[in-house]
């Protein structure tokens, strides 16, 4: 399967010390060697870098960790192909407009049978599932406001039960952002740690890297790093239920709810 990484800030942040463990994954010290990819917001405009190189080796990886983006959400993906072959056009995560801003998704899991009907209004460039749902799910937003960005709530029901429904052909864990907050749906494993002072140091699983966030950071910053697994050994991360949707806002998880997908 792949794995997911998100964050989410209630000031623009870089990721670099995530993305620096994140990354290894992608073929060093785990097996996700089929892609990888990654955006940031910044406003209403948003940067991608999407590379089908193993992001342990990538030239384009090493560019974004030298390169510290600052952004209030962030959404990367590192690909262990299940559908579709090993091709850019399949490489997490997808863009997409709607209702004048950018949408960004990322998937990880295994839909079966999941043929949905879509009407053109989006339509998937490649061959996975994860695409398909990401175009479902617009496809539906479209369809029920048709009047333009809903309200918060509204909005987050409707995903709420459209995760649901996917979720019942498989695996359905994901990421999902329009640059004002970043939603998070748990079909079987997601966690997530909160920085906030009093800050304190920060040491990765996958390398022997450690950062003290007292050196880099203002006493009102808060962030939240959202992924499939942990990225540190010394922090307290908090596992996600099976079958819950959670929007994050300003590096804080401020709603829950249950999809039972």
């Amino acid at each position: 399967m792949c794995q997911l990484l998100g964050m989410n800030c209630n000031t623009p942040t870089d990721i670099c010390f995530s993305f620096e463990g994140f990354r290894t994954r992608g073929g060093l010290t785990d097996v996700h060697r089929d892609g990888w990819g990654i955006a940031f917001f910044e406003g209403p405009g948003c940067r991608v870098f999407l590379d089908v190189e193993p992001s342990a080796q990538s030239a384009v990886a090493e560019l974004v960790h030298n390169y510290p983006i600052h952004s209030k959400n962030v959404i990367a993906h590192i690909r262990k192909a299940t559908q579709g072959r090993i091709a850019l056009e399949n490489t997490h995560p997808f863009q997409r407009e709607l209702w004048g801003r950018y949408w960004i998704f990322s998937h990880n899991g295994d839909l079966k049978e999941f043929a949905p009907q879509l009407d053109g209004s989006f339509t998937p460039v490649g061959d996975t599932d994860s695409e398909r749902a990401f175009c479902l799910i617009l496809q539906e937003l479209r369809s029920r406001f048709p009047e333009g960005m809903p309200r918060r709530d509204p909005l987050f029901a409707a995903l709420a039960e459209l995760a649901g429904r996917i979720g019942r052909h498989g695996e359905f864990n994901f990421l999902l952002s329009s640059g004002d907050c970043l939603i998070a749906h748990c079909g079987s494993k997601l966690c997530y740690v909160v920085r906030q002072a009093p800050f304190a140091v920060a040491h990765l699983k996958d390398q022997d890297v450690s950062v003290d966030f007292n050196e880099v950071t203002n006493p009102e910053d808060r962030v939240a790093v959202i992924a499939t697994l942990p990225l540190t050994d010394n922090e307290e991360w908090i596992n996600l239920a099976p079958g819950t949707l959670t929007l994050f806002h300003d590096g804080v998880p401020v709603r829950g709810e249950s999809t039972g997908g």
